[in-house]
């Protein structure tokens, strides 16, 4: 793969999906493709999303390496949206239903090395975060918001306990541009030395990023929107990379199976509400330590799959 990327459980995730073979299966993270790639060589025809026009434009750039996207009818179909579109695309496309879903969350690895997209506080770049180079970016947000804004953002999608603290410092510290002036000030803020199990900066950045993207309110759309597209015996897998990632996961899948109506052996079995739209929900599956010597990235992976059943999507999921 290029840009020295490498899909994340892999196996388990086609493992999840299987059988793949004349299957329509959607990549919502399309990236570098590695999914894609896999997906293709299992016989399944593809339609892979990403919002970076990047990773599509890297397709049409070495059409040699993608041969399925040039055929009669194409086995893989690209779209340069928000896996969040995936319904309307796909009926404009004129597919109403899908076998597979794969949903890798988060930042690809192509763009945390590309240092002018300004996703890494390692390398110093230009202060971006935009997945699909559009809108405001992170530094607009950090030089023009509200230091109680800035301070919510932090704790809410970084965790972080020193917020109040670190939203003052942003604020006196503008304006901003570069990630190496935002890793350096959180480091100082923090009080940062070197040897310390995890950089500060971490936290600031995951937060920003997600901000800047939506990313927890895309993850909600498409899990929606997943629903919506599965057939009966269809199946999703989606990898997640950080807790409030898979809260949302499993707090879907949760609710989709009707699991959440019975989790108390103290309280009476609630019959009413719709029909589960999932089954076979797994528990977490996180890489081996044989993956993480490889890819240390994937250290904090977790795969969550199902099976959709044949009743309806929920109202609320399907409008």
């Amino acid at each position: 793969m290029s840009g020295g990327h490498v899909p994340v459980l892999i196996e388990e995730v086609c493992a999840a999906l299987q059988p793949l073979r004349q299957a329509c299966v959607l990549d919502a993270t399309f990236g570098a493709g590695g999914y894609t790639r896999r997906f293709l060589d299992a016989g399944a025809t593809v339609h892979a999303f990403d919002r970076d026009p990047t990773a599509i434009a890297a397709v049409q750039d070495d059409p040699a390496k993608w041969p399925e996207a040039q055929g009669s009818p194409p086995r893989l179909v690209l779209h340069a949206r928000r896996f969040s579109e995936m319904r309307e695309a796909l009926r404009e496309a004129g597919v109403d239903r899908v076998d597979a879903i794969a949903m890798d969350i988060g930042v690809s690895s192509m763009q945390i090395d590309q240092a002018e997209r300004g996703f890494a506080f390692q390398i110093d770049g230009p202060l971006d975060m935009r997945m699909g180079r559009e809108g405001p970016s992170a530094a607009d947000f950090v030089n023009t918001a509200a230091e109680a804004e800035i301070a919510d953002v932090l704790y809410r999608f970084g965790e972080e306990r020193q917020s109040r603290r670190l939203a003052r410092a942003i604020v006196a510290a503008r304006p901003l541009s570069t990630t190496g002036e935002l890793a350096a000030l959180v480091r100082k803020a923090l009080g940062y030395h070197p040897g310390m199990p995890k950089d500060p900066a971490t936290r600031t950045f995951q937060a920003l990023r997600i901000a800047v993207n939506d990313e927890l309110g895309e993850l909600e759309a498409g899990l929606a929107a997943a629903e919506a597209l599965l057939g009966e015996g269809g199946r999703l897998a989606v990898v997640s990379f950080h807790s409030l990632e898979d809260r949302i996961v499993k707090h879907f899948l949760r609710d989709a199976s009707g699991a959440a109506a019975a989790t108390s052996r103290h309280m009476p079995m609630v019959t009413d509400g719709p029909a589960p739209t999932f089954s076979q929900v797994s528990k977490g599956i996180r890489p081996g330590s044989a993956e993480i010597d490889a890819n240390p990235r994937s250290r904090s992976a977790t795969l969550r799959s199902a099976v959709r059943t044949g009743a309806p999507a929920r109202e609320r999921i399907a409008a």
